[in-house]
């Protein structure tokens, strides 16, 4: 993927309107723009690449003709949503799941496959290269690679619950954080998202309600609107969910499942208060809710921060995490502690999706466990993202940004004080993939909010770039 595009030229092989045409079908084909995404004014565009109005007219009708954008009156120019074939699941119209996904969540995920040498990307959820331990994954491998390992690992299907070694390492792992989950009670998953999607697939059906944070996890979001599910989004503060509005959310849409964060939550990085845990729990009980505990960045926050699954002792929750991003980005290894009842129809659910589960690699994350090499490594990254933390937080404030919240974990919440969906296509041509806050809600809106990665924002070139178009939008 071109994560830097360069600037037009009078002197190339094709006029100004067709190179910011191309500039723009290119992001809207690789969905770095998504559909619903509005396009910069005339004025804007033409301020930010030096061409004419007329230039900008050009490029946005040859967009048109090619189908790619639409033009609503008043209003501007958009990116057009692709046709896509009738559910027979649909949600009623008037229910919470008429509301589309926000920017495409893909987009992101889609930021995650740039190549070698491009910038950092404030947006991405992943830490830098030269972060990770790349000694002790080669280490692990060889250990798990033996010869007396490699047979039994490569040359037939593993345990359908996952290599039992792992779940035997993982059960002492999740003791530190209160979870009691003996071996037989965990799955291993080829990620943690797809052990939300394991989770999802054996206790959702089509149409079903979910309750999800708001502000909370693009991917999630799309990935449940996928498979035909309701969203009821719940605001989110620095305490957790709002346990009013859920109530009423209850009341009126019967509810199967409630997905959330408790620690570092994805964007705030908040982390749930032992009393609003409490009162979520009886509240869960009474409506027969299952929640879904996501924590995914465990191994980046303190081991005695209160995790819904400890205080529940694993009845209605259902556990969910992994290590990729602590390992590698393709360390696909994660895994769900479940209630005991669950387990044979989640282990189903695994086998009629991925047949087997990654043994050899699952064998290395529980050498890394049982050797105290992930314990290790974690420890560093915690002490390199407090310094990461401090620098964002200067660099922020000084571009006159600020944070929302106190910045923890990997994520600072920011307002940059400009609408953050016209800043993204004016920083991708510079070379920065960000997140606008608009992906991080079940409903589009405008917002001046944006999620940035403080492993991946030390650079002064981002900030002095985000100021300029923050300028130029101004303007």
């Amino acid at each position: 993927m071109k994560t830097h595009l360069a600037p037009l030229s009078r002197h190339a092989g094709s006029t100004l309107t067709e190179q910011l045409a191309a500039r723009f079908a290119q992001h809207i084909r690789e969905r770095l723009m998504a559909p619903g995404a509005r396009l910069p004014s005339v004025r804007e565009c033409a301020q930010q690449h030096g061409v004419s109005p007329h230039t900008v007219v050009a490029a946005y009708d040859q967009l048109l003709a090619q189908g790619l954008v639409e033009a609503r009156a008043q209003r501007g120019f958009y990116v057009r949503a692709p046709a896509t074939p009738t559910r027979r699941a649909a949600a009623p119209a008037s229910s919470p799941a008429a509301t589309r996904p926000p920017i495409d969540a893909t987009a992101l995920i889609r930021g995650m496959f740039q190549r070698e040498g491009a910038k950092p990307s404030p947006g991405l959820g992943i830490l830098p290269p030269d972060w990770l331990d790349l000694p002790a994954l080669a280490g692990a491998l060889r250990k798990a690679s033996s010869i007396t390992n490699l047979g039994a690992l490569s040359l037939q299907y593993g345990d359908p619950a996952g290599d039992l070694r792992l779940r035997e390492a993982l059960t002492h792992k999740l003791r530190e954080f209160g979870v009691q989950a003996a071996a037989s009670q965990i799955i291993s998953s080829v990620g943690a998202t797809h052990g939300l999607d394991i989770v999802s697939r054996t206790l959702l059906q089509p149409g079903d309600a979910v309750l999800v944070d708001e502000p909370g996890w693009a991917v999630e979001f799309a990935r449940l609107q996928r498979l035909g599910m309701r969203i009821l989004p719940v605001p989110r503060d620095a305490e957790g969910p709002d346990l009013a509005v859920m109530q009423r959310l209850i009341e009126a849409h019967k509810p199967r499942m409630y997905v959330t964060v408790s620690v570092l939550h994805n964007p705030t990085g908040g982390h749930l208060s032992l009393a609003r845990a409490h009162r979520l729990l009886t509240l869960a009980q009474e409506a027969d809710l299952w929640i879904v505990e996501d924590d995914t960045y465990a191994w980046l926050a303190p081991p005695h921060l209160p995790r819904l699954a400890a205080l529940d002792g694993l009845q209605r929750t259902l556990y969910v995490s992994g290590f990729s991003k602590v390992l590698a980005p393709s360390w696909r290894v994660g895994f769900i502690a479940a209630p005991p009842a669950l387990v044979d129809a989640l282990v189903d659910t695994k086998l009629l999706g991925t047949l087997s589960s990654p043994a050899l690699l699952e064998h290395a994350v529980a050498i890394l466990l049982e050797q105290g090499a992930l314990r290790r490594h974690a420890e560093r990254l915690r002490e390199r993202l407090d310094g990461a933390r401090a620098r964002t937080l200067h660099l922020l404030e000084a571009a006159g940004c600020r944070a929302v919240t106190p910045p923890q974990g990997l994520f600072a919440w920011i307002d940059v004080g400009a609408d953050t969906d016209r800043l993204a296509p004016t920083l991708l041509d510079a070379g920065w993939l960000t997140a606008p806050g608009s992906l991080f809600h079940a409903d589009r809106r405008a917002t001046t909010l944006m999620r940035v990665n403080v492993a991946s924002s030390g650079e002064v070139g981002f900030w002095r770039a985000l100021e300029k178009a923050r300028l130029a939008q101004r303007r």
